[in-house]
């Protein structure tokens, strides 16, 4: 059995414990008087963990976690006449929710748990001793508790000491640790990121040895590790434990390969610091708290560079439609880390438009093209606009400014016609039901097509009038073959309307493609 920290902390003063409890009150308020109905059925009872953490960091904390001697049934019985509401939701694995006055607890039997090399799973197992239940936490800093009623002040293996040298170590040897539990190597890496802690050197040491040992865990947990991280305050300390300790070799290994080789004939950016840096600049623009999908679009926008990376004459680099391989690799990792779907999407759209803006040039484009690249952006543009900014990091001050004012002229353009056109609904000036009575036909496939012209009409030529598009229309149907001639006040549909896959071109630009695009524009 592991013995506790040489480096434990002394015992806290008679002072310093009336100041942690203190602190302690105003985390959980009603626990005091929870703890006394535990006594008094002969249980015991403490605030441990997190909440206990974050108290004597000072930081804001949700959660309330507690921990007992009783069995989850005899918790059940003893809280369910107390607490205003009672879930067991997390009860297998020996956990019991409630709400008490506006305040929500969670109390969990002392345990143990483990991984069977081969299972997903961790064993669960029940215990009778507090301070063996903080020997199988994660970090000492976790393994903190204060015994209700009356707030004693537990630290058996330094946890206090760790705080006030923002140091992250395990309470036994980290190996112990991280067999038992190999989520704890990136638990490591996200309190560096939330914390702004380090990591004692055995403790990455083993995260290196170990660091295969993460693939038995489910991608659920993965994912949920990694948001955490990336949402943390320090990201960027997180994320460079990962690669260095090659963790994220196993959890996201598109990021380690962003390190491009650079030799004395071949010379180009650093792409891993690159985005590291990409990041933070994003991290920079946020308003309204941490933003998961611009974090990850940031971190991830050049995942495409290594697989579309060419050497060109006169030792030039090249990463031609790295972008749209770039979205294709984050659709499939995110997709694999069983994030939720309009993460997926969103995510994969920005790093496949990260690069648009560079057509803009000097302000080349039509009004046409800033519709079509408020279009394809849809509901992401203000976080496009964020991205973009973030991706410059050249060190030349000139060049810096150029873009920057280059981008600022394009919002200010995209800023003018949203005001002269109502940009952010970019509908056609006919809808469906209108489209049928114009053309004399009935709701199908055909309508689409219709629509998709109508839509493209908008884009390139803004706000023409309900009469002008429905002209406009009739003149694309007769191009299309779908009448014999054009129509007056009432059409006669080729066909009964019918229209044969490939005769039709089915965005109206003339081009054959489906994609809406004309020669020239973004």
């Amino acid at each position: 059995m592991a013995v506790p920290h040489q480096n434990v902390t002394p015992e806290p003063s008679r002072t310093q414990k009336t100041a942690i409890a203190e602190l302690l009150r105003e985390v959980a308020p009603v626990a005091d008087e929870l703890g006394a109905l535990f006594s008094a059925a002969g249980h015991e009872l403490a605030l441990v963990g997190g909440p206990v953490r974050d108290a004597l960091l000072r930081r804001p904390g949700k959660d309330v976690d507690l921990t007992t001697d009783a069995p989850p049934q005899r918790v059940l019985e003893l809280v369910t006449p107390w607490a205003d509401a009672v879930w067991t939701i997390g009860i297998e694995f020996g956990t019991v929710g409630l709400r008490k006055g506006g305040h929500e607890l969670e109390i969990t039997t002392y345990r143990s748990e483990s991984y069977d090399p081969k299972s997903r799973k961790p064993e669960v197992a029940y215990g009778t001793s507090l301070v063996e239940d903080l020997r199988r936490r994660d970090f000492a800093v976790n393994a903190m508790a204060a015994r209700l009623p009356g707030y004693e002040f537990v630290d058996p293996f330094g946890g206090l000491a760790d705080l006030q040298r923002r140091v992250m170590r395990t309470p036994g040897r980290p190996e112990d640790s991280f067999s038992d539990d190999p989520l704890r190597m990136l638990r490591a890496a996200r309190f560096a990121s939330q914390l702004g802690f380090t990591v004692a050197p055995d403790v990455v040491r083993a995260m290196e040895e170990m660091a295969g040992r993460i693939e038995i865990v489910s991608a659920e947990r993965v994912r949920d590790e990694l948001s955490k991280l990336i949402t943390g305050a320090h990201p960027r300390e997180g994320l460079a434990l990962l690669v260095d300790t090659g963790l994220a070799a196993h959890v996201l290994p598109e990021l380690p390969k962003l390190r491009l080789e650079i030799d004395e004939h071949h010379r180009h950016k650093d792409v891993y610091e690159h985005s590291l840096i990409v990041l933070e600049q994003a991290i920079a623009q946020e308003e309204n708290g941490p933003d998961l999908v611009l974090r990850l679009a940031a971190l991830l926008h050049d995942i495409g560079k290594p697989r579309t990376r060419r050497f060109e004459a006169g030792g030039r680099v090249s990463f031609h439609h790295h972008e749209v391989v770039g979205a294709k690799m984050t659709r499939k990792r995110l997709t694999a880390l069983r994030y939720p779907k309009d993460v997926v999407n969103e995510v994969s759209r920005l790093v496949e438009l990260h690069l648009r803006f560079h057509g803009y040039g000097t302000g080349e484009w039509t009004d046409s093209a800033v519709r079509r690249y408020v279009r394809d952006a849809g509901p992401l543009l203000a976080r496009l606009h964020k991205l973009t900014r973030a991706d410059c990091t050249t060190r030349n001050k000139r060049k810096a400014d150029r873009l920057r004012r280059t981008y600022d002229d394009l919002e200010e353009r995209i800023a003018r016609l949203a005001e002269e056109e109502e940009l952010a609904a970019m509908r056609p000036e006919i809808d469906g039901n209108e489209i049928q009575e114009i053309l004399g036909i009935r709701p199908g496939p055909l309508v689409g097509k219709a629509y998709r012209f109508l839509l493209d009409l908008r884009l390139d030529r803004g706000i023409i009038g309900r009469d002008a598009a429905a002209e406009e229309l009739r003149r694309w149907a007769a191009a299309q073959g779908l009448f014999d001639e054009l129509p007056g006040t009432a059409a006669t549909s080729r066909g009964g309307g019918a229209v044969r896959d490939g005769d039709a071109d089915e965005d109206g630009d003339g081009d054959g493609d489906g994609d809406g695009e004309r020669g020239g524009e973004a």
